[in-house]
């Protein structure tokens, strides 16, 4: 009788040790099949948010950070700047951005949260050229009412110190402002809004 309580106690332990073992093994089968279902670093990476540091940007200058693959401009604009923006309205194809490319929240003449501060994807509406920043005022190659702003050199279309395109130029839309959330004074968040502005 006391073998019979010996071999049932052992084999109690071999059951649950081999229960335990089995999964365990599921486990480390299981893991990689289901890791493999998620998207892949390189994918999580180029969908998520960006933060950017602004704390440096001085009055007129421009920074670059990437998001998405695509770059995204942040101007910090000068007073002159922004007292030149209402006097082009009339130049501009879409003034008060009543067209998609924009959050609710850049729906304005400044086209931004902050007014001083233009945060914008860097791709030409037209055929996806990169503009370039022309800050400068009646340059000689784009003439005396230039009054600022962004120039693609592909195809000659303009923008003015807000991403709006001008009239009669190639480009249909204002530059897109992606969704952006200030984190603090001197951060942004590129990529995500948070619901609200």
């Amino acid at each position: 009788m006391s073998g019979d309580k010996t071999n049932t106690g052992r084999r109690r332990f071999l059951t649950a040790a081999t229960t335990v073992v089995g999964a365990v093994g599921v486990g480390f089968v299981l893991v990689p099949f289901v890791s493999s279902m998620q998207p892949s670093a390189k994918a999580r990476a180029a969908g998520a948010p960006v933060r950017a540091d602004v704390s440096k940007l001085e009055s007129g200058q421009m920074i670059r950070v990437k998001w998405r693959g695509k770059p995204v401009w942040m101007v910090k604009r000068t007073e002159e700047m922004l007292e030149t923006l209402p006097t082009l309205d009339g130049d501009l194809r879409d003034p008060e951005s009543l067209q998609p490319m924009q959050p609710a929240y850049a729906q304005n003449g400044y086209r931004s949260i902050k007014p001083e501060l233009l945060v914008t994807v860097g791709i030409c509406t037209h055929l996806g050229c990169s503009p370039t920043y022309r800050p400068d005022v009646a340059p000689a190659d784009l003439g005396p009412d230039w009054k600022g702003g962004f120039f693609c050199p592909c195809h000659g279309s303009t923008f003015d110190l807000a991403g709006r395109v001008y009239k009669g130029v190639p480009a249909p839309l204002n530059l897109e402002v992606p969704p952006h959330r200030y984190l603090s004074d001197n951060e942004i968040m590129i990529g995500e809004d948070g619901g609200a502005a």
